[in-house]
């Protein structure tokens, strides 16, 4: 059953959707485990192949389900074999095996939405939404996962690294930017709690914008944040292109200091292999890693009560206006 309203208002992190899996890695024979916002859910697939997922604990006697077994699209408990079918409900005791059991024996199972090529959790146990990415319905560009990778820091940390164009000269050095080219320009940004984060008009000196570039140019960028742990980049290759490359960031968020990230490309490159576009992308967030783990606290400061209070300036635009959409959603989640 889905979360009381007063639950789903006290974190609205519960209230958002998800990734937790790479919808490949879920089969019809087992379960897999996984933890998001520090609860521990099991997801398998009934007979149709929807995925469901439910806290990885038994109703019984609370032994893992993640250690069970799938079969005929039901989710079998490890410790006394206790079967799950379809939206959670239990269909068979086989220590007692002509007794029907009632609801409350069953699970507090939600649908897994597969998107993107990842499954996705909403945990209020609400209809999950689909991740905006504009660039997946566009058949111009291929489409391609990286990572995951895991990540000793908080998700909102993470999502201002992707947010910021100042550490291209520091950062990514030779790949996105250089110090010759460290300024950054004027953009507009806007921010709403309903419509999230949108930088327009923002310029990048880049002597390698892409794996395939070979000289350096100045590349436009605009950001959305439509969720708070999900950020896309959007660019234009070319101007009489008709399309806009994108670079999607999902993120999972484990614990309050432990995330999965995963990026959807969406790249107009379909000659180039998918180890080759990889390699290219683990070596820009090899990059980003050593800085994102370092930073103190992990958590993002957001509140007067924070242990430190961050200074800025104007380059910190979209980092700012990222900071004041969280605000406004009276976020909990990674912030101190």
């Amino acid at each position: 059953m889905p979360l009381s309203p007063a639950a789903v208002q006290d974190d609205p992190a519960r209230a958002c959707t998800h990734p937790v899996l790479d919808a490949a890695d879920l089969g019809t024979q087992a379960p897999v485990g996984v933890r998001l916002l520090e609860e521990d859910w099991v997801l398998w697939r009934d007979a149709a192949g929807q995925a469901w997922a439910a806290p990885d604990r038994c109703p019984h006697r609370g032994a893992r389900l993640s250690l069970g077994r799938v079969g005929d699209g039901a989710l079998a408990c490890p410790y006394h074999g206790w079967r799950f079918g379809a939206g959670g409900a239990c269909v068979l005791v086989p220590a007692v095996p002509g007794w029907v059991p009632p609801a409350s024996h069953g699970l507090r199972a939600v649908p897994v939405l597969d998107a993107c090529g990842l499954l996705w959790l909403r945990p209020d146990g609400r209809p999950a939404q689909p991740p905006a990415f504009a660039a997946e319905a566009d058949l111009r560009l291929r489409k391609l996962n990286v990572g995951p990778y895991e990540v000793a820091t908080s998700a909102p940390r993470i999502v201002e690294n992707f947010l910021d164009m100042a550490h291209f000269s520091f950062v990514h050095a030779g790949w996105l930017g250089d110090e010759a080219h460290a300024a950054v320009q004027p953009h507009a940004v806007s921010v709403s709690a309903e419509a999230g984060l949108w930088a327009q008009g923002c310029q990048a000196w880049q002597p390698q914008s892409n794996r395939l570039s070979t000289e350096g140019s100045w590349v436009a960028y605009d950001y959305r944040v439509p969720a708070p742990f999900t950020a896309v980049l959007e660019k234009a290759p070319d101007a009489q292109a008709g399309y806009r490359e994108s670079i999607a960031l999902f993120i999972q968020p484990q614990g309050q200091e432990a995330c999965r990230v995963w990026f959807r490309l969406a790249v107009p490159d379909f000659e180039s292999g998918d180890a080759q576009l990889r390699a290219f992308q683990d070596t820009i967030f090899a990059q980003d890693a050593p800085v994102l783990l370092s930073q103190r606290p992990r958590r993002l400061p957001l509140t007067e009560a924070a242990p430190v209070q961050e200074v800025h300036c104007a380059a910190d635009r979209s980092s700012a206006a990222y900071r004041r959409y969280l605000r406004a959603l009276g976020w909990r989640w990674g912030v101190c």
